[in-house]
């Protein structure tokens, strides 16, 4: 139980680091535009994948 608590407040000091240094927002923007990236590429495959190619 010990070992459990060491790892969570070892992931709870970087997170704490990353979150202090600005590196958690900047992430976070990159994550936005990755989303919305895929989001328009699954919307484009569902269109253009329903139509029958002969």
């Amino acid at each position: 139980m010990l070992g459990w608590t060491l790892m969570f407040f070892i992931f709870a000091l970087i997170a704490g680091i990353f979150g202090f240094m600005g590196i958690a927002s900047a992430m976070a923007g990159i994550a936005k535009v990755l989303f919305i990236i895929f989001v328009v590429l699954f919307l484009a495959s569902l269109i253009l994948g329903r139509r029958k190619v002969s």
